[in-house]
């Protein structure tokens, strides 16, 4: 965080990225003191309504978070900044966005919780698309026009009015992470859910909360004490409010609850009630202290892939173990009707022995399990996000020269595996049920 004290002193000349916080109310002229370094610029949680006509001056900047300001349109100036490949504007009051707002270079444009009826043709132009975050918004269907956004992996249009999903997305050839709940769509879906077992209501003053372990875009764990669970140690999460880039809480908590017990996946002791400040939130058991995240989310520069620590190896053993669990768990899911939708390593829990634990169902959707085209279209998108986690593990598998013919094989099986779920065609790409049979064969070989 910068002040505009240091702005206007020249102490951040040279200056990267500028995050500025301060009730601004008018574009700071002094910023462009910095236009021969600045790639990244924040001005989120201000009180502006536009950006100078002349922002073009800034030519190296790559990002623009404005969020939580005042916009009712998408300022027309973006498009005339030539290097500009990601602009963050959530939680406006943006109701308008004009073509001519629209960087040739987009790569990622997040526009959750606006006012956004329509979407303009043009917006199938930024064929450099790969991520793109509509959630919470009034749209109640996307540009045909957007078919040629051939590179778009992730797209969130939760919580909007789509009575159906336009058939072209089901063709993406990279289309891997998808949320679509609390739509229309979904009501007729959520009915074909199992019913769930009797959940236990867990009083919040039967909790003892100790400290916080880590945090995501729809809530903050933390380590507590359930004195009337026999006082075992649990995990609590707390969702943080209406809405996230994913979905609702609702959405989040429905889909957990429906997903059942498989030994991949984060189970649930119960739903909180009688919070002081009546949020909703899980208890959950507390995870094995071995078992970390497999990676930290996308960074600004890789977008949509997660990023891992530079040191990790993996085992043969471990990586045939990790993917097998990971699709066990997936394959649960769908045949529950339930779409994950961030099939990521920074979802996912892991131990050295390759032991894995899929969580955070933030993003998750549902369809009918009905075997139907769309069914399977649905589950072949996850696919694809699987085929994106399984190419990770192997690039940090430590496969060896030295490894024997049968490991090359199975190495050389896993890799082939891969290539078929990340096809370009959908239509291709196997199901999770097949999937799990070539790992379980791999792994009894």
């Amino acid at each position: 965080m910068h002040t505009l004290e240091q702005l206007y002193s020249g102490e951040l000349q040279g200056l990267r990225r500028l995050t500025l916080r301060c009730g601004l109310r008018e574009f700071p002229e002094q910023i462009f003191t910095l236009a021969d370094t600045l790639e990244v610029l924040d001005i989120s949680d201000n009180l502006l309504s536009s950006l100078p006509d002349d922002l073009p001056r800034l030519h190296k900047l790559r990002v623009i978070f404005c969020s939580g300001n005042r916009f009712t349109t998408l300022p027309e100036v973006l498009g005339r900044c030539t290097q500009l490949n990601m602009l963050g504007f959530r939680g406006n009051q943006i109701s308008v966005l004009p073509p001519a707002a629209l960087p040739q270079s987009l790569r990622w444009l997040i526009l959750t919780d606006n006012r956004l009826r329509v979407l303009p043709a043009e917006l199938g132009r930024c064929t450099q698309l790969q991520k793109l975050m509509l959630s919470g918004n009034q749209l109640q269907t996307l540009p045909d026009e957007m078919a040629a956004c051939t590179r778009l992996e992730l797209l969130r249009i939760a919580a909007n009015r789509f009575e159906r999903l336009p058939e072209w997305l089901f063709k993406l050839p990279r289309l891997a992470w998808l949320a679509y709940a609390d739509n229309p769509v979904c009501a007729t879906n959520a009915a074909t859910l199992p019913a769930q077992a009797p959940i236990a209501a867990i009083a919040w003053d039967e909790l003892e909360i100790q400290q916080q372990l880590g945090e995501g875009a729809s809530g903050v764990i933390y380590r507590a004490l359930w004195r009337a669970g026999g006082g075992q140690p649990v995990a609590v999460k707390l969702f943080k409010g209406m809405l996230t880039s994913d979905g609702s809480p609702h959405s989040e908590m429905a889909c957990h609850l429906a997903a059942g017990e498989q030994e991949n996946l984060l189970s649930v002791h119960g739903k909180i009630h009688g919070h002081p400040a009546a949020a909703a939130g899980l208890v959950m058991p507390l995870v094995d202290e071995d078992c970390i995240n497999l990676a930290g989310p996308p960074s600004l520069e890789s977008c949509t892939r997660d990023v891992y620590s530079a040191d990790l190896r993996l085992t043969e053993e471990a990586v045939l173990r990790m993917a097998l669990g990971v699709a066990s768990a997936a394959r649960h899911l769908h045949a529950r009707g339930i779409l994950h939708g961030d099939l990521y390593a920074h979802n996912i829990l892991y131990a050295a022995t390759g032991r894995v634990l899929l969580g955070d169902f933030g993003a998750a959707s549902v369809f009918a399990p009905d075997g139907s085209r769309r069914a399977q279209d649905l589950q072949r998108i996850e696919v694809f996000a699987f085929s994106c986690l399984l190419e990770e593990l192997l690039e940090r598998c430590e496969a060896t020269e030295a490894l024997g013919g049968e490991s090359r094989s199975a190495l050389d099986e896993l890799a082939s595996l891969q290539k078929r779920c990340g096809h370009s065609d959908p239509a291709i790409r196997p199901l999770f049920g097949e999937i799990v049979d070539v790992l379980q064969g791999l792994q009894t070989a």
